[in-house]
């Protein structure tokens, strides 16, 4: 299958089993299933690889060989070729939970993270096994990719198709590639504490990792921090992020109410916050220390969500955050006080409208690059005079 039609024509395919299914509940039927068959695939290959070397005193059963390679340990009954004989038999939905639950047993950092919930009634279970036929076409071992970079564009294409699917709602887990790139371009993440206190699917992570990749940076210097307020989508994060082999403190909990970070001071920070939140709670933070530029107004979150992340850069920290087009311009409830107090301080180092009709939620957007202390930051090529006032150039 050539490369510019795998991820479409898996999809026609997988959206085509869908039948009546809401898509906010299939994507996590089939991003759980390629998951289990990549992460199958890869355990097979280092498997192969240790049976062909036993000679050389290489075992294919000692965990400690897949560890040392990053490759997570599967069990005998949860591997893909156990889980396709199988496709067609009905219990092919208890099979699967029972494949999860021992995945995650035996690998720590997949604890409370995969789907478990194949058996459920209302799954069809003659679909679900069309759906393993359909993945099992998935080869992750192909010659001229690596199966961390097929699984990673699959992934991505599917989560992509299903936040469009999803609408507005899919806007909450997914931000488009084509913003995110930009975001980290501009940041230039290459090593340091990086931070998003509303995380999504991880998106922000996966792009700062092919940033560091395509400069030839190392991993390694950078610490991943994340916070997400919706369990489900937690676990999307989770997967995406161990996929890649990308080590991550990611928290479950409301940002503004249970910050899981509190004492975090990122050197980069990448983020998408819902739009126009009227209901965050804000009554109950009116003296919230994070506010150090003014109280948001409780209606709207945009403003707090841009002093949260203040609040947590270091002493020479940037961030890229996505708000509604409207926080550039609004004066309601004493926003554009707070926003006048943020451009005197120096922290805005530009904001940048984003043509319309980009996200899921169908609200123009626009970015706002921040900075802690803008004379570590490059300026434009518009020279002396470019910005705002009290930019150092």
């Amino acid at each position: 299958m050539a490369d510019q039609d795998l991820e479409r024509t898996l999809w026609a395919a997988a959206d085509k089993l869908r039948s009546n299914m809401d898509a906010a509940e299939y994507k996590h039927v089939v991003l759980g299933l390629i998951f289990l068959k990549y992460i199958s695939d890869t355990f097979e290959a280092k498997h192969q690889w240790l049976a062909d070397r036993a000679a050389d005193g290489y075992d294919p059963e000692d965990r400690d060989e897949y560890l040392g390679d990053n490759v997570f340990w599967v069990p005998a009954d949860a591997r893909w070729p156990n889980i396709r004989r199988n496709a067609k038999q009905p219990e092919i939905g208890k099979m699967i939970d029972a494949a999860m639950d021992a995945i995650e047993r035996d690998n720590a950092s997949l604890k409370g993270v995969l789907p478990k919930d194949y058996a459920r009634p209302d799954l069809d279970k003659t679909r679900l096994g069309e759906l393993v036929d359909l993945i099992s076409n998935i080869g992750f071992n192909q010659p001229g990719h690596t199966a961390k970079d097929l699984l990673g564009r699959v992934y991505e294409y599917f989560l992509g198709q299903f936040a469009d699917a999803e609408g507005k709602k899919g806007g909450q887990f997914y931000t488009p590639e084509s913003i995110v790139r930009l975001l980290v371009e501009m940041l230039e993440p290459y090593r340091g504490r990086i931070y998003d206190g509303c995380c999504g699917s991880g998106g922000m992570f996966v792009q700062s990792e092919k940033f560091i990749e395509s400069h030839n940076g190392r991993l390694d210097d950078l610490s991943v921090y994340g916070q997400e307020s919706n369990p489900t989508t937690l676990r999307l994060c989770k997967m995406n992020l161990a996929i890649r082999g990308i080590e991550a403190n990611i928290q479950l909990g409301d940002t503004f109410h249970q910050d899981k970070h509190p004492t975090l001071k990122a050197d980069y920070i990448i983020a998408n916050p819902p739009f126009n939140i009227s209901d965050w709670g804000g009554e109950h933070l009116r003296n919230d220390d994070r506010w150090q530029y003014g109280a948001p107004p409780t209606g709207n979150a945009n403003y707090a969500w841009l002093q949260h992340f203040i609040h947590h850069l270091a002493p020479t920290g940037t961030a890229g955050i996505v708000l509604a087009n409207g926080s550039m311009t609004s004066n309601s409830g004493g926003e554009g006080d707070i926003r006048r107090n943020l451009i005197e301080a120096g922290l805005v180092d530009c904001m940048v409208a984003l043509p319309s009709q980009l996200f899921y939620n169908m609200i123009p957007a626009c970015l706002w690059f921040l900075a802690r202390d803008r004379a570590v930051v490059s300026p434009p090529v518009g020279g002396p005079g470019w910005g705002f006032p009290g930019q150092t150039q």
